[in-house]
């Protein structure tokens, strides 16, 4: 089975749950091209990452010129076929935030990724994230790449469905991809009914066999990390509005956060001017080694964002057996459970959130142990990489037979002639 994953910017520091769930699924035996339209302007401090990078073709590393002959390789043999993809394109533009120049970027990105299928005999498109990933992926099948699907993980797609035009890539899509059962729910409210059954849940998920040993709880004042992209939707600012109020009662607790992003100075100024210099260390990113190593020195991780899908670094912290304070939205609800493994909050509640975290000061640490233990097994069950990949790779290959038994009607056949010119 050869698949070709079509991704926006790849590898980044934030998604190596995409890099566990390739490596995976070649574990299983596909074979996956990495199809990336541009390069990670992070530092890639992972060495993973960068061994990735390596293995990925990034589109626009063409330039215009190479774009400009990849669109005419595809509109000169079929130029109706190509007219029908610039009309989605302009389509898709006209309602959305970034306009149809940018869609026009899309359909030139679509016309690499064809080609590069025709030529390579990909089986089947998957997208990642339900924005312009999938919009290439629906171009390029219109210009003859095989069928597509892509996994939403939300909360960008959920915000901005109509601009998206999420819609029309989940009703021309052989199947998407929710990685909760709430995400799945947000994707019935914009395909049509009769696509429902093509509406799947594959969870996002960890390498169990990484977190075989996991260390026990340290010693001393309560320390917390939180990981992540510094940007709105993370609520950082609003953990350092805790942090503010809890260090009157509790001096010694420390904050780790780990992650980087457009907040940063934000953060830094909320941090100098609440006095909370000592309290809070400020990591960057740090590679999955180093991300380990502060779950392990922490007694828990917290976690106060506004919108989510199904957040990666829970699933890592409980697998490391580490309690969690998290807010009570989207997917966090299915994999977190209050008082079993941790405390869910109100999203937005600075008193929730500083409640939430006496009350993990004040639990004896015994009972913090039990509920990291109780946490790790829920995780390890529900969200085996080799598990959810293989589920994947189930509907890569229902969908590949569909097309590969389906009886050919006349527009088939009309299209393939196109294709011959």
């Amino acid at each position: 089975m050869k698949v070709a994953y079509i991704l926006n910017t790849y590898p980044q520091p934030s998604h190596s749950f995409i890099r566990r769930e390739l490596h995976a699924l070649e574990r299983g035996g596909a074979e996956v091209r990495r199809l990336a339209m541009r390069r990670s302007t992070a530092p890639l401090v992972d060495p993973a990452d960068r061994a990735e990078a390596e293995r990925t073709t990034h589109v626009l590393d063409l330039g215009a010129t190479g774009l400009l002959r990849e669109v005419l390789a595809c509109a000169l043999p079929a130029p109706r076929r190509f007219a029908r993809a610039l009309g989605l394109a302009l389509r898709m533009g006209r309602v959305s935030e970034v306009g149809r120049l940018r869609h026009l970027v899309y359909l030139a990105e679509a016309s690499a990724v064809a080609r590069i299928c025709s030529r390579e005999g990909i089986e089947h498109l998957h997208a990642h994230f339900g924005t312009n990933a999938a919009a290439v992926a629906l171009l390029a099948h219109a210009l003859g790449a095989p069928g597509y699907s892509f996994t939403v993980h939300g909360p960008e797609e959920f915000d901005a469905p109509r601009a998206l035009s999420l819609g029309l890539k989940l009703d021309r899509a052989d199947f998407a991809v929710a990685v909760s059962q709430f995400g799945r729910s947000q994707l019935a409210r914009w395909a049509a009914h009769e696509t429902w059954p093509r509406l799947q849940v594959v969870h996002c998920s960890i390498e169990p066999g990484r977190f075989t040993d996991p260390p026990d709880l340290p010693e001393g004042p309560l320390r917390l990390v939180n990981i992540g992209r510094f940007a709105e939707q993370k609520g950082q600012l609003l953990l350092i509005e805790a942090m503010a109020r809890l260090r009157e009662t509790h001096p010694d607790l420390h904050l780790s956060l780990v992650g980087d992003g457009e907040l940063r100075p934000q953060i830094e100024a909320l941090i100098a001017r609440n006095g909370l210099d000592r309290n809070v260390t400020l990591c960057g990113w740090l590679d999955e080694a180093g991300v380990r190593r502060e779950l392990a020195a922490a007694h828990g991780l917290v976690l106060p964002s506004f919108a989510e899908g199904l957040p990666m670094v829970v699933m890592e912290a409980m697998a490391m057996g580490r309690p969690v304070i998290a807010t009570y939205i989207a997917g966090i609800p299915e994999l977190l459970r209050t008082g079993e493994a941790g405390w869910l909050v109100p999203a937005g509640d600075v008193g929730a959130l500083v409640g939430a975290v006496v009350a993990m000061v004040t639990t004896p640490r015994a009972r913090l142990a039990r509920m990291g233990r109780a946490g790790r097994e829920r995780v390890l069950e529900r969200h085996d990489a080799e598990v959810e990949a293989a589920r994947l790779a189930g509907h890569f290959r229902a969908a590949i037979e569909r097309r590969a038994g389906a009886p050919v009607s006349a527009d088939d056949l009309r299209r393939a002639r196109e294709q011959a010119g």
